[in-house]
């Protein structure tokens, strides 16, 4: 069986004077993502390595996880970075198929397209929230459309 944590990056600001990849987060999103953090590890959710995309908002959010989970610094991969849902699939059956659990930690509107697809669930992921997807595979290879069950979502609107 294969675990996968759907994070949404927390709330990064819109004030200009940054590039899109750029964009830092807000003292909210900060506070956000530490407590979504903390509602993982409380709830013993805690994946086994973090993927992240490489973009200052999502890669700190990821950051802020890996920190409070007491986990090893997050992996980046460029391919999450404003990812469609197909692209986002791809980067999920590359995963290494001797880690049976992992956080994906990427961007809207590619991170709720993809929970959707590989769920059938429509439920629109938050800043700083989570989903957690099982599936009864092997390998991240067999993971596809509706493969996968949504065990849980939380948010900080949630909360």
């Amino acid at each position: 069986m294969k675990r996968l944590l759907l994070i949404r990056h927390a709330k990064a600001t819109h004030e200009s004077g940054y590039i899109d990849f750029e964009r830092p987060l807000t003292p909210e999103g900060v506070e956000d993502a530490s407590y979504m953090a903390e509602r993982v590890k409380e709830q013993n959710i805690v994946p086994d390595i973090l993927i992240s995309s490489p973009a200052l908002r999502t890669l700190a959010t990821a950051n802020i996880f890996s920190q409070h989970l007491a986990g090893r610094k997050p992996e980046t991969n460029k391919d999450i970075y404003d990812a469609s849902e197909q692209t986002l699939l791809k980067v999920i059956n590359n995963f290494p198929d001797n880690v049976d659990y992992i956080g994906l930690v990427g961007h809207n509107p590619g991170i709720s397209q993809i929970l959707y697809y590989l769920t059938g669930k429509v439920q629109e992921m938050d800043t700083s929230g989570i989903a957690l997807i099982e599936f009864k595979v092997d390998s991240w290879t067999e993971v596809s459309g509706e493969t996968g069950t949504l065990i849980s979502y939380d948010s900080p609107k949630s909360a």
